[in-house]
């Protein structure tokens, strides 16, 4: 079992900005994709951004210029830079990552955006 490890969920003011992290072992090979998802509170998970093994990346339409997805390869990390932030992007964030076709969640992290 592999086990992620986010951090950076908080509470911002609309137009705020906040990073969120997410960490797999450094000893872990094979990374096809990672991924940011959010589930907003009576809502289903959705995804938010992506990023692939060849830095190919991904978003949704509303986070499109306001999200940035990236990754630190040799520390296995993908962060998630969320600038503008609006009330409708609260929620709890969870990182995904695919390891030899396999997915693997973060445990989630909470973000709130107070209007």
């Amino acid at each position: 079992q592999v086990q992620l490890v986010e951090s950076g969920g908080g509470l911002v003011q609309a137009g705020g900005s906040l990073r969120l992290a997410c960490a797999a072992p450094e000893s872990t090979i094979r990374i096809n994709k990672m991924g940011w998802y959010r589930q907003a509170p009576g809502k289903q998970r959705e995804l938010v951004a992506l990023i692939y093994y060849d830095g190919i990346t991904d978003y949704r339409d509303p986070v499109k210029g306001r999200f940035t997805i990236s990754r630190d390869s040799a520390k296995n990390t993908v962060f998630l830079q969320m600038d503008s932030l609006k009330p409708e992007d609260t929620g709890v964030y969870y990182c995904k990552v695919q390891i030899s076709y396999h997915d693997y969640w973060g445990q989630g992290t909470q973000v709130t955006v107070s209007s």
